[in-house]
């Protein structure tokens, strides 16, 4: 046999070869088979996931929907009624209370200026400034004082919420060991998220309207975690442990803010104060000299323009020293 006729004997077995290689061994071994089940492997995948997808779609509606309500919430809420403010200051009076009250202070300062020689239209300032402005401070001023120990006491309480749900006791549970052991005013405001409950209001709404009764920031992040996680499900503990590190950070945050704020205000301070007491002084001095600011028409209304422009200079610094974060 030549060697022509061998080497194409050899080159038409191995096509041969090749070709039952390529056509009929995958159906002899099972590679065609398992082929076709990774098909409907990887066709089956993207059916799961599209249910987590939709899963993770409806979670992210229910959170928006959550955040939308509250947001309309805080929104009606901006226009605060007396009876509100009174509560937040936390005092039990009643509406007429407050206004005899001011009608009483009011009637007090007019009488007092009147008689130490005011005239009539510095007497009408005092007694409306002292009838209006004198309670309304002072509701400030009980609200601020509210607030303050309201913020300090507060993520400790969260804390000790964290560890109860850790512990395996219920979110209602925890808040009543708060409720308990908490000091005042975060005793009373807790208590009220537990009676507000007990009347069967669900208990994501009555932690929302906590914001209602105290309007800080951190009252209404709490609300919206317990209301969201409420509504939507989720690892609460992790969700307050979380709560808890972002208001100490603003804690912190808002002491360095005070001490870096604290040269201005005591700039703000002095100037505010200088005009009242260098009158004082001048009055005390000479009298006679400095008493036509109040006896002659002139002067009174000179009074009442400084009164004005000083109050709009204090205004402006303590826009420039506040900060908002």
């Amino acid at each position: 046999m030549s060697m022509q006729t061998m080497a194409l004997a050899f080159l038409a077995a191995t096509t041969v070869g090749g070709l039952a290689w390529v056509f009929i061994y995958p159906y002899i071994s099972g590679e065609k088979k398992a082929e076709s089940r990774r098909a409907n492997v990887a066709r089956a995948e993207p059916t799961a996931n599209r249910v987590a997808d939709r899963n993770l779609r409806s979670r992210r509606e229910q959170v928006e929907g959550s955040l939308k309500e509250l947001e309309a919430r805080s929104l009606k809420s901006k226009k605060v009624p007396l009876y509100m403010k009174i509560s937040q200051a936390g005092l039990s009076w009643s509406e007429q209370k407050f206004w005899i009250i001011s009608g009483v202070l009011g009637l007090g300062g007019f009488g007092v200026a009147f008689i130490i020689g005011g005239g009539l239209l510095g007497a009408l300032g005092i007694g409306f400034a002292a009838g209006l402005g004198l309670p309304r401070w002072l509701l400030g001023f009980l609200k601020k004082r509210r607030e303050k120990a309201f913020l300090k006491a507060l993520p400790d309480a969260v804390d000790v919420i964290v560890r109860g749900i850790k512990a395996g006791l219920p979110l209602f549970e925890s808040i009543k060991v708060v409720a308990q052991d908490a000091p005042e005013p975060l005793r009373s405001e807790f208590m009220a998220i537990i009676e507000t409950q007990a009347i069967g209001m669900p208990l994501g709404d009555a932690c929302a309207r906590l914001y209602e009764r105290m309007p800080l920031p951190e009252a209404n992040f709490f609300g919206i975690v317990v209301a969201i996680q409420q509504k939507s499900g989720g690892n609460l503990s992790e969700a307050l442990g979380n709560l808890s590190k972002v208001l100490r950070d603003r804690k912190k945050m808002a002491e360095k803010i005070q001490a870096m704020s604290m040269e201005a205000k005591a700039s703000a301070a002095i100037i505010g104060s200088l005009p009242p007491i260098v009158m004082l002084l001048v009055f005390i001095t000479t009298p006679d000299y400095i008493a036509l600011l109040w006896t002659h028409p002139t002067g009174q209304l000179m009074i009442a323009a400084c009164i004005v422009w000083m109050s709009i200079g204090v205004f402006v610094m303590k826009q420039m020293i506040n900060f908002d974060f």
